[in-house]
């Protein structure tokens, strides 16, 4: 009798286990795994992902609007390593994360508060018999790079990621362009220790660097993109300050292939390969440009008026 019992429970068993949370994945993920959820289903994962104000997103660049509040970012203790215990670097089966030790913080930029950094990750694409795939998230007029790097950010009220997602300027999040180019000789010590977290799980600790050494020079970093939008994995909660910078970060192709010699899972059978989400619609947001000296083509073109009505004037005196 409990042997039938046992029987008849099963498919009731394998159904719950059907009906409970999702495992979500990218789309580089689904043949290997095909009943995981990857970007155009996540909404299946958590009903954020299907919201409105979603990133990433395509900026185009025509469209955007200058924004006078935009300032320079004011970065604090992005510039040591002095007050930190070491870095905390894994393969979290999705990224490279980098959990921060530290008490860096970013102020002004058009924030209304302070937020303390917390992590740190990055997104890429595929390595390719010839050349490399972009991999970024966002992108410029349709334009994608190699990679892209995020700093996340929480309001400096909050103690962590949970409590911040709650409110709708909780995360402030610096996003960084990554081209091939030279070698970069400050991620070095960083792009060595992803031969210790090749597989899912996998995690050791690193020497923190100064922030400001993986990112471009301050005087670079005046020109950026703001808009509201999300966090690009589950749970896709929207309440994230987004900032694009413009001046992107260069690593040599041989530091780039590094991240795709990572693996998706535990028995490395599935390379960590074009973890990007795909850009969402802009709806009915506004980007705004911190850039005064871009002045957009329409309004190029009023200014332009004036001057060609004078030269009229005098071409028929």
């Amino acid at each position: 009798m409990e042997l039938l019992f046992l029987v008849l429970l099963s498919p009731l068993t394998v159904k719950a286990a059907a009906d409970g949370e999702k495992e979500w994945c990218y789309q580089s993920q689904k043949c290997a795994l095909p009943a995981c959820a990857e970007p155009r289903a996540w909404k299946t994962v958590n009903e954020e992902c299907g919201k409105k104000y979603q990133s990433p997103i395509n900026i185009v660049t025509n469209k955007v609007e200058y924004k006078g509040d935009l300032k320079p970012f004011i970065f604090e203790e992005y510039d040591t390593t002095q007050k930190s215990s070491p870095w905390t670097i894994e393969n979290n089966g999705h990224t490279v994360k980098v959990s921060l030790s530290g008490s860096a913080k970013i102020g002004a930029g058009g924030l209304q508060n302070k937020y303390k950094a917390m992590e740190f990750h990055f997104h890429w694409g595929s390595n390719l018999t010839e050349g490399y795939s972009p991999g970024s998230e966002h992108s410029i007029d349709g334009e994608r790079y190699a990679m892209e790097l995020h700093i996340v950010h929480i309001k400096e009220s909050f103690s962590t990621t949970t409590e911040a997602v709650k409110d709708e300027e909780g995360l402030a999040v610096l996003g960084f362009f990554i081209n091939i180019g030279a070698e970069n000789e400050n991620y070095a010590s960083l792009i060595k220790k992803l031969n210790e977290i090749v597989s899912k799980g996998n995690k050791t600790t690193m020497e923190p660097l100064r922030l400001d050494s993986l990112i471009p020079d301050e005087e670079n970093l005046k020109s950026y993109y703001r808009y509201r939008g999300s966090l690009t994995t589950p749970n896709c909660n929207e309440a994230v300050i987004w900032t694009i910078f413009k001046a992107p970060i260069t690593l040599s192709e041989s530091q780039v292939k590094n991240f795709c010699e990572l693996y998706f899972n535990e028995h490395n059978t599935l390379q960590m390969t074009d973890n990007f989400r795909p850009v969402q619609p802009l709806n009915d947001r506004i980007v705004y440009n911190s850039d005064v000296s871009v002045i957009q083509a329409p309004a190029k073109a009023v200014l332009g008026i004036p001057t060609f009505i004078y030269l009229m004037i005098l071409l028929f005196q």
